[in-house]
């Protein structure tokens, strides 16, 4: 399976400006070949483009496309026609996931990147060689498994850079302490899971204020300006700080959990959909629970663990994971339920997280009360005991 290794490194004065040059010829061998697809009444396809490019920099207009390494700006062209390749599949129903948009031109002050093949780079004990751009020495905070077949050269927002390797990785397979795992996503509790533990998610309050306060002064600083130039940076400092921070945890989670277990539960959240609530958006939007779920899967594969989603339309917090007793849907305010028929006072999330173990296992079938012949009436009976007991103050 293929794996990304990436480091950052620090760029002399003169390798910033040959790599500020690259990014731009690399922007405009993009940005002029999106235009010129916009404009054809075919599509054409990577060899077209390429010959294109070819007597483009041949041209007075274009003759410094030609200080630059050719593997790059070609390797532009592979990824413009891989983009549009996406949204043609995605559109007629060819490719899973989400709804792919048609590729958009490329501006200067969005992330940078440039795309080195074998061709075009070595690796030399501890340093890293580009055509045209010389010796890089990147912080090496872990060795790379095996020779990498591709190297792209980023520059993010914050004016950072970072060399990402595409490398080939052996799964590792070792035995797990536990047979399987549900866990329950939240926003205040960010995982709950089957055995009783939990898991919360760092606080980003502080950096959001510190973001919204910014942006507000982003808007009233003229365009094009200096000042707001250091403005955007910054924010978009602050951002990365988010962004890291919430990486870190999701890593460090995601590996002890399939580290541990042999199965790992999830299940199926409809993110898009609950984005839309505007009071709850900002938090559900921060807690990245679509990328704790592919680092998951990814993980389960490298270590040879099954993953396992179960459907978002399984009632796991409406039925007892004991007796498999059915109470309906109860409001989100409330935290603590007691079952009607064996009694037990549940956790909410920790109850909905046993459920979507057995959903994931298969031991569904096991509850007799699951099925949906067994709902409840909205109202209790008098003589029943009182079915949901008092809000707990999370």
């Amino acid at each position: 399976m293929k794996a990304r290794y990436q480091y950052r490194f620090y760029p002399t004065d003169q390798q910033q400006q040959s790599l500020a040059q690259l990014f731009g010829c690399v922007r405009v061998v993009w940005n002029d070949a999106l235009a010129m697809c916009k404009q054809a009444e075919k599509l054409p396809g990577f060899n077209k483009l390429s010959a294109l490019l070819t007597q483009t920099k041949k041209t007075i207009e274009r003759s410094w496309l030609a200080d630059v390494s050719a593997v790059p700006l070609q390797q532009s062209l592979r990824n413009l026609d891989v983009a549009y390749r996406n949204f043609f599949n995605s559109r007629n129903g060819k490719r899973k996931g989400g709804k792919m948009g048609i590729p958009k031109f490329k501006k200067k002050t969005n992330k940078q990147s440039a795309e080195f093949t074998k061709a075009a780079f070595s690796i030399d004990g501890k340093k890293v060689y580009l055509a045209k751009i010389g010796d890089l020495q990147p912080i090496w905070s872990r060795d790379l498994p095996s020779i990498p077949s591709s190297v792209t050269v980023i520059k993010d927002c914050a004016n950072r850079y970072f060399l990402s390797f595409v490398v080939e990785v052996e799964p590792i397979y070792s035995e797990a302490k536990n047979q399987s795992i549900g866990i329950d996503l939240g926003i205040k509790t960010f995982a709950v899971m089957s055995n009783g533990e939990k898991a919360f998610s760092p606080d980003y309050s502080n950096t959001d204020r510190k973001i919204r306060k910014l942006q507000r002064k982003l808007a009233r600083q003229q365009k094009d300006s200096k000042r707001r130039r250091l403005t955007r940076v910054r924010i978009a400092k602050l951002h990365n700080r988010t962004a890291d921070t919430r990486k870190d945890f999701l890593h460090k989670l995601s590996t002890k959990i399939v580290s541990e277990n042999q199965t790992i539960v999830l299940e199926d959240l409809n993110v898009a959909g609950m984005v839309k609530n505007r009071k709850l958006s900002r938090a559900i939007s921060q807690q990245g629970w679509g990328e704790f779920r592919s680092l998951c899967e990814a993980k389960c594969e490298k270590f040879g663990r099954a993953f396992q989603v179960i459907s978002r339309w399984a009632p796991t917090s409406q039925v007892c994971s004991i007796c498999g007793f059915r109470w309906g849907k109860i409001d989100l305010s409330v935290r603590s339920v007691v079952c009607l028929n064996c009694h037990t006072e549940h956790d909410r999330d920790e109850n909905a997280s046993k459920n979507i173990e057995m959903v994931g296992t298969g031991n569904w079938h096991d509850l007799k009360w699951a099925g949906s012949d067994s709902k409840t009436t909205s109202v209790a009976n008098c003589d029943d005991l009182p079915r949901i007991t008092v809000a707990s103050a999370q």
